[in-house]
């Protein structure tokens, strides 16, 4: 059983356990083991449940599709009853824990997800990396000196390293995506309003997501069947589905008017190995039937970046705010970053705010009526080939920091200011064996067109058994 999830994804582990072909004790027993040695390598798991709190997830866990299996939630955007979440912050480390699930978690735990522990983060969730100065930094398993990305990069790295089948993710420009892309791993953002985030409202003015990372498309398109929906007073809704989401996985996907780009919009050029592997896979969707052709949506990168950084400011100085209830944080309870981040938020202006996400709602009409002309936009997930430890830092200046920023979102954030949803899909790799992540876009609410298509090209190039070295 060690290495079950090797061969394996969650849906098909949940129907060995359904089936009494394992016992869900003995496979809870193995992961935990498996877990806990490999985090001391990979750092990729702050918290993990023991005694009481363990026996209650195993208690809470329903019968649904993921009967059994053991699952992580990352340290951001998600509280778990009885236990506190830190947000990847030491100030926010020895808060009370929390007295009840969100919705979401709630909804995990009735599909059958037994959670076991709480995954690392950057610090708020403000870096594309997760390499905090709480806790320390999460180890690529593909190779030690590489971030596997953020700020889901603990999720992202236990999943890499087939020690989970998948793992809550969110994001907030591209921290489901960056980490997929870098670990060679399956990542969808769902479009906004599609899982609800209660009991908060929204996050980052709409640019929040969750679901997670995963090594089978199907096992993301299950989940998200399952955190699928709203609750009451959510301030968005996604359409309905026609259909569930596995569903969609298991039709073709029809033939599709897709849309390249060989480098972000704005830039002049970018590595020649990502637009070779933007190349390689538009002529494989063309293969596939599909109609491709190279056009770029016509939005103002510049101004979305500076909303983002608006609304990233404002939420971070607020977030801390609400969050700490009166106590104020010590010279040493924040990084240099994030307490920049917050003195930025805290001059910012009701118009300055609204003027962002103005901008926000603009980007997401000209991306609307690019749709109208194409069902899909390629792209790299990032606009570099890897990421090594220490590249994008914390601890210094805005500009060290934004320049360490831009590549890993270059693609992705626009996805998160237009509230569309989008997926990294591990179709490429670097000459050295790194995975690259392929980025594709759809219009609001067409997960479903997004899955079918992941599930056609994981059909058509497999990637499940190209895994980091040494993990069997």
């Amino acid at each position: 059983m060690d290495d079950l999830f090797a061969s394996h994804d969650a849906l098909a582990v949940a129907e060995l356990v359904r089936s009494r072909q394992i016992g869900a004790r003995e496979l809870l027993d193995v992961t935990l083991a498996r877990l806990r040695k490999a985090n001391g390598h990979l750092n990729a798991i702050t918290d993990f449940y023991e005694g009481n709190l363990l026996e209650r997830s195993v208690s809470a866990a329903g019968e649904g599709p993921f009967r059994g299996i053991p699952f992580v939630v990352k340290q951001l955007m998600a509280d778990c009853a009885g236990t506190p979440t830190t947000v990847g912050s030491r100030f926010f480390a020895r808060e009370p824990v929390a007295a009840n699930d969100s919705a979401a978690v709630a909804r995990m735990r009735r599909a059958g997800l037994v959670i076991v522990g709480r995954s690392n983060t950057s610090e708020f969730g403000l870096a594309p990396t997760t390499e905090p100065a709480f806790g320390g930094a999460t180890v690529n398993p593909w190779r030690a000196d590489l971030s596997p990305g953020g700020s889901s990069g603990g999720s992202a790295a236990v999943v890499a390293a087939r020690l989970l089948p998948m793992a809550h993710a969110t994001d907030g420009g591209g921290s489901i995506r960056i980490p997929a892309s870098l670990c060679g791993l399956f990542g969808l953002k769902p479009s906004r309003g599609r899982i609800s985030l209660a009991p908060i409202g929204e996050t980052l003015a709409g640019a929040g997501a969750q679901l997670s990372v995963s090594i089978s498309v199907r096992d993301s398109a299950a989940l998200l069947d399952v955190l699928a929906g709203g609750e009451p007073g959510d301030p968005y809704r996604a359409p309905e589905a026609e259909g569930s989401f596995l569903d969609a996985t298991k039709r073709t996907p029809g033939k599709l008017r897709v849309a390249f780009v060989r480098k972000p919009v704005g830039w002049e050029s970018m590595d020649p190995a990502l637009v070779a592997a933007v190349e390689r896979t538009a002529k494989r969707l063309e293969a596939l039937g599909h109609h491709v052709e190279e056009a770029t949506p016509d939005y103002d990168p510049v101004a979305t970046g500076m909303a983002f950084g608006t609304v990233m400011c404002a939420n971070t100085f607020t977030n801390i705010q609400v969050r700490a209830n009166g106590r104020v944080p010590g010279p040493g309870d924040l990084e240099p970053v994030t307490r920049l981040y917050a003195e930025q938020g805290g001059k910012v202006s009701a118009h300055d705010y609204i003027r962002a996400v103005q901008t926000f709602h603009r980007t997401g009409r000209q991306l609307g009526a690019f749709f109208e002309r194409f069902d899909i936009l390629l792209s790299p997930t990032i606009a570099r080939p890897s990421l090594p430890l220490g590249t994008v830092r914390m601890d210094g200046s805005l500009e060290q920091y934004e320049g360490g920023l831009a590549p890993m979102v270059a693609f992705t954030s626009v996805c998160n200011a237009a509230g569309v949803p989008a997926m990294s899909v591990p179709l490429e790799w670097t000459d050295d064996g790194l995975p690259i992540g392929m980025h594709f876009v759809a219009r609001y609410g067409a997960e479903a067109t997004l899955l079918s298509l992941a599930a056609q090209l994981e059909q058509a190039h497999p990637w499940r058994d190209r895994r980091p070295p040494g993990v069997n």
